[in-house]
């Protein structure tokens, strides 16, 4: 099976669909799948504070698929300081050529040394003139996600619906676009809008690959489209996540103001704890980015299965419209 966008000619995938990087899960097995499956799996590097194994995981992705992947540039401010040099220049060296940042634009520094290196360079971001930006730095594809996406939504409250279309009319190069895309009627949406890709986090993160506990992917499957919540508006760093017990603390906390808010919510949104609930299945042990499109999700299936469904959805809905 085979769409061919501007999207999919740029970076030689089947599919024009991209798997959303997620910290803490989008390591070598998971992007081997997506990226075998027809789609670009994406290596998250912020998760990976030691180098050497970071270079470890790009040789184990290239082991078990021979299809395009790119490795995510996090740009967005961390508590542990990363060098994004580095991840480049071992990049560089493991022939990966594909490299998604997301978050703020880069420094000059890391702009000219992706385009010194010959990558292709999306850049991931929540608005217009964030896209704007991005393609005057000199990206070649950029990703927008509305309002309903999970993890880092930006303040501007926009929709997928506007927010696809108003960047597709603001910039020449490709543009995927997210939030909420979780099946073939969506994927097929955000192509209509003008997009040349779509990426698709949520759904994969329903997939047997996808390395977090089982308990939580069943735990999952019982939210609806209302069992989330942006949080973290407070301190500059709204994320849609799902509406579990510390997710509703942090919701309680921000609606209390004052100052120090984020010490007070940090025990509930770290990393740490997160990482427990991936690992344990305890679902009240941290929180987890997760779109409203969850409410439309109700089976754990494979990757494979999951991508190519959506696509053939797309196809037979789009051979059903009554015009044309």
């Amino acid at each position: 099976m085979k769409i061919e966008t501007r999207f999919t000619k740029l970076v030689d995938t089947e599919l024009p669909i991209v798997g959303g990087a997620m910290m803490d899960i989008s390591k070598a097995d998971f992007v081997a799948a997506i990226s075998d499956a027809g789609a670009l799996g994406v290596l998250a590097s912020a998760i990976y504070k030691d180098y050497g194994e970071f270079r470890d995981d790009i040789k184990a992705v290239k082991d078990k698929t021979d299809k395009p992947f790119a490795v995510n540039i996090n740009l967005f401010p961390m508590m542990n300081k990363l060098d994004n040099n580095k991840y480049l220049e071992i990049m560089k060296e493991e022939g990966v050529n594909i490299v998604e940042m997301s978050g703020f634009a880069p420094p000059e520094e890391l702009v000219s040394k992706v385009k010194s290196y010959g990558m292709t360079w999306i850049h991931k971001c929540v608005g217009v003139r964030y896209a704007r930006k991005a393609e005057a730095l000199g990206a070649d594809a950029v990703t927008v996600v509305g309002y309903e996406n999970g993890g880092a939504t930006g303040n501007l409250n926009v929709t997928t619906m506007v927010l696809v279309p108003s960047t597709v009319h603001a910039v020449s190069m490709p543009v995927i676009g997210g939030g909420g895309i979780v099946d073939g009627a969506s994927l097929l949406a955000v192509l209509s809008l003008g997009a040349s890709g779509a990426i698709v986090g949520t759904r994969l993160l329903m997939s047997e690959e996808c390395p977090i506990h089982r308990s939580l992917k069943e735990k999952l499957l019982e939210a609806t489209e209302t069992d989330t919540a942006v949080i973290m508006r407070s301190v500059g760093f709204a994320h849609r996540v799902w509406l579990n017990g510390p997710a509703r603390k942090v919701v309680e906390i921000e609606a209390q103001g004052g100052d120090d808010i984020l010490p007070k919510i940090y025990p509930y949104v770290s990393g740490e704890s997160a990482k427990k609930m991936f690992d344990t299945g305890d679902t009240e042990a941290g929180s987890i980015s997760l779109s409203q499109g969850i409410g439309l999700i109700r089976e754990i299936k494979p990757v494979r299965e999951i991508l190519h469904e959506m696509v053939e959805q797309a196809l037979e809905i789009h051979r059903a419209l009554p015009f044309g």
